[in-house]
């Protein structure tokens, strides 16, 4: 099946009732665990590149390109998406290398601006058959608009997918990016009032600091699509350390293999808890 873009994929869980896994992409590794999980599970994943992890390699096209083409072996859909993209060069930049998902984030930007860059995105996607995520912009704490008090407005958020005509929304709704501790507590009636209003599938980022009856009762609640990084960033570390301590080695197959193998694992069992199947 391979590459596919982000909307059909959200529109198909949406359908069913359960939800897509978004993993983070750093190393090739993590892709290469990405699509072991999608294939052992039978289920669609979204591989992201965040324009941080960009700015650590300097470059999107090699590890895009990479992604991409473990994206197009993989037996199961696989979305290969840019993810939190704040410059406008690096969304054109993915769109000519074919990435078939762009999240912009406006939401440190004044309203007004934020809508009509986010439009202005959704044009230049669409016409290439690339899917847009976004979410609203709104003061708070130093994670901005998913500071665990902030939340967004149901009305808002329906207007906003008017105006821009995104195919996915990210809400705030009590999850807080890179949390260590799965500790969250999300707001299911809000999250329920927000499926009702918006027209789109909802994205829950931070999702990492949220335990799993949390995580299920989101997507009972309405959520789509659930990005989870940091928890499995912690994973891979602890497996990596662990070879390590086991015997130096100056062979870094032995190490990132482990860590590889231990991603692939938590990333089949995030999956099937978030689309409700066991087996």
């Amino acid at each position: 099946m391979g590459l596919s873009p982000l909307a059909p994929v959200l529109a198909e869980a949406r359908r069913d009732g359960r939800a897509v896994a978004a993993f983070n992409v750093i190393q090739i590794e993590h892709a290469e665990a990405y699509a072991v999980a999608a294939e052992r599970c039978s289920l669609p994943v979204v591989m992201q590149i965040s324009e941080n992890c960009v700015r650590y390699h300097g470059s999107l096209r090699p590890l895009a390109l990479a992604t991409m083409a473990i994206a197009q072996a993989c037996t199961q859909p696989v979305v290969v998406h840019l993810d939190h993209a704040e410059s406008l060069d690096l969304v054109s930049e993915a769109v000519e290398l074919g990435l078939t998902s762009v999240m912009f984030d406006g939401s440190k930007l004044p309203d007004d601006e934020n809508r009509a860059l986010t439009r202005r995105v959704v044009e230049q996607c669409h016409a290439a058959g690339v899917s847009v995520e976004a979410e609203l912009g709104e003061i708070g704490g130093k994670d901005g608009v998913h500071a665990p008090g902030v939340r967004t407005d149901p009305g808002d958020a329906a207007r906003f997918v008017a105006d821009t005509g995104v195919d996915a929304l990210a809400v705030a709704v009590g999850s807080s990016h890179a949390m260590t501790e799965r500790s969250a507590v999300l707001d299911t009636d809000l999250i329920a009032a927000l499926a009702d209003s918006v027209p789109v599938p909802l994205v829950l980022h931070g999702s990492s600091g949220v335990p799993d009856d949390g995580l299920v009762a989101a997507v009972r609640a309405g959520m789509t699509k659930v990005n989870i990084a940091t928890h499995l960033n912690q994973v891979w570390t602890d497996a990596m350390i662990g070879r390590l301590e086991e015997g130096r080695t100056v062979d870094t197959r032995t190490y990132l293999g482990a860590a590889r193998d231990a991603v692939a694992d938590e990333a089949e069992r995030l999956m099937r808890l978030l689309a409700f199947t066991t087996t």
